[in-house]
């Protein structure tokens, strides 16, 4: 029997109602969050094995990555934490030596922060380990699903970018 879902999340008609899933579990929107979510957790797996980095820190490492120092604040607005959150990240990422902190010259009561060269080197790791993973995860898509597959997620990212600020306004 086909369990095959329609376009609204529901199964199909022929499917075995007693062995169909949850009507959400089959919506796109979950199997997107489901797809998210086993990446982002090989991923963690994956830098804590190779840079010993838990998953705050690793997103710090990659969010600093090769540029200029950066205030706390902006380092927390591009992993989407408050300040509070990263402190304690920080300061282990400190005190392992992969980050430095400096006083902004401009402004000596912002902190900035830095990736150290063994910071650097565990960055590189963390680019090596995602581009690895990013190869075996398309290696099945031949070029022309590939470039499909990514003008659809454009596509769908934009409707949620509107249907968030529909959210944002809705009372």
């Amino acid at each position: 029997m086909s369990k095959t879902p329609s376009r609204d999340g529901r199964a199909s008609p022929d499917a075995d109602e007693s062995h169909s899933p949850a009507p959400i579990t089959v919506m796109l929107s979950s199997r997107l969050m489901v797809l998210a979510n086993l990446l982002k957790r090989g991923a963690i797996l994956r830098y804590k094995r190779l840079a010993g980095l838990s998953s705050v820190e690793f997103g710090l490492v990659a969010s600093l990555g090769r540029r200029p120092p950066m205030s706390v604040a902006r380092l927390a607005e591009a992993v989407g934490q408050d300040k509070g959150q990263i402190s304690r990240a920080l300061a282990e990422l400190v005190s392992r030596k992969l980050i430095a902190k400096s006083a902004n010259p401009k402004d000596s009561r912002e902190v900035l922060v830095s990736l150290t060269p063994a910071g650097l080197a565990a960055h590189d790791v963390i680019v090596e380990g995602a581009q690895d993973r990013n190869r075996q995860l398309l290696e099945q898509l031949s070029a022309h699903e590939f470039e499909t597959l990514l003008a659809q997620i454009d596509r769908l990212t934009a409707t949620a970018e509107k249907l968030l600020e529909s959210e944002k306004h809705s009372r």
